[in-house]
């Protein structure tokens, strides 16, 4: 059918568990529970997901197995993500197709199917306020350390274009951080000069001037340190249509990262009676 939304979506630590979640993050929690009902709406087949904590070194990843069940514990942050249950089943059989496209397009593309694979946050948190009833099939995504922007975004292209010719329909999430130069006290926002290049950013996106959000991500991901070195964006980006509409819903900082909530998706006219049907804004 098609890709009918796709999301940028924080996954900071502190964002896991609704009642820790502090003043400072609660725009973004109140309006990930808000996207709930959009996802619960729109009944998607699949959820396809790039997580910046799932960084592989070589190989594109995708996860293709049937169940995912585990506890997390964040190795990075186990004070604030801490046996934390999980299950969302999977979809192995489109997941065999994005990986068969994408080694067909001569990219270095792997299947995962193991049930002791251990989820990330980067996972977890998002789905746990747009999918809290665990019902939607999953398919999750690396980001590749060793494949450039460019390379992300050719990945992105083929994985949008199985989807778009799938009889299912879809909503893609990009899990991470804009400006993401870390440091300690979740409090703390960027600093000028970086949050200056995200508002830019974020400008173009607002624009839908696609183009130059993409041309400028090489510079912003070097500067600002954007999470994963932007990759998680350059694969947003090849999802998205040039007449798509964006929405700014929140925002907040942890620990100098600046993380957003925006979702894009096509605009359907609303016809009269009689017309024999609705069509994309154009």
């Amino acid at each position: 059918m098609s890709i009918e939304l796709s999301m940028l979506v924080p996954h900071v630590p502190s964002l896991c568990h609704r009642d820790q979640v502090p003043e400072f993050q609660q725009d973004m929690a109140v309006c990930m529970e808000q996207l709930s009902e959009k996802v619960k709406d729109i009944n998607p087949d699949v959820i396809v997901l790039v997580s910046c904590h799932w960084p592989s070194t070589f190989f594109h990843y995708v996860d293709c197995t049937p169940e995912h069940q585990g506890k997390l514990t964040s190795t990075e942050a186990p004070d604030l993500i801490k046996n934390v249950p999980y299950y969302w089943p999977g979809d192995p059989e489109l997941g065999e197709e994005l990986v068969k496209a994408g080694q067909e397009a001569g990219l270095a593309v792997q299947g995962v199917n193991d049930p002791y694979y251990v989820w990330d946050y980067g996972s977890v948190v998002p789905l746990r306020y747009l999918v809290p009833n665990e019902d939607i099939p999953v398919i999750n995504l690396s980001v590749t350390l060793a494949a450039s922007l460019e390379e992300t975004y050719k990945w992105g292209e083929v994985i949008a274009n199985v989807l778009r010719k799938s009889d299912k329909k879809a909503v893609f999430l990009s899990s991470g951080a804009l400006s993401h130069n870390l440091v300690r006290g979740r409090h703390n926002k960027p600093t000028v000069s970086e949050h200056a290049m995200d508002k830019q950013f974020v400008e173009f996106i607002m624009k839908k001037d696609y183009k130059a959000a993409y041309e400028m991500l090489p510079q912003y991901s070097r500067f600002a340190r954007v999470e994963s070195g932007g990759r998680h964006i350059a694969m947003l980006l090849s999802m998205i249509e040039a007449d798509w509409e964006p929405t700014y819903y929140a925002d907040g900082q942890s620990s100098g990262s600046w993380n957003a909530l925006i979702s894009f998706e096509a605009k359907k006219v609303h016809i009269s009676e009689g017309q024999q049907t609705s069509e994309l804004v154009k």
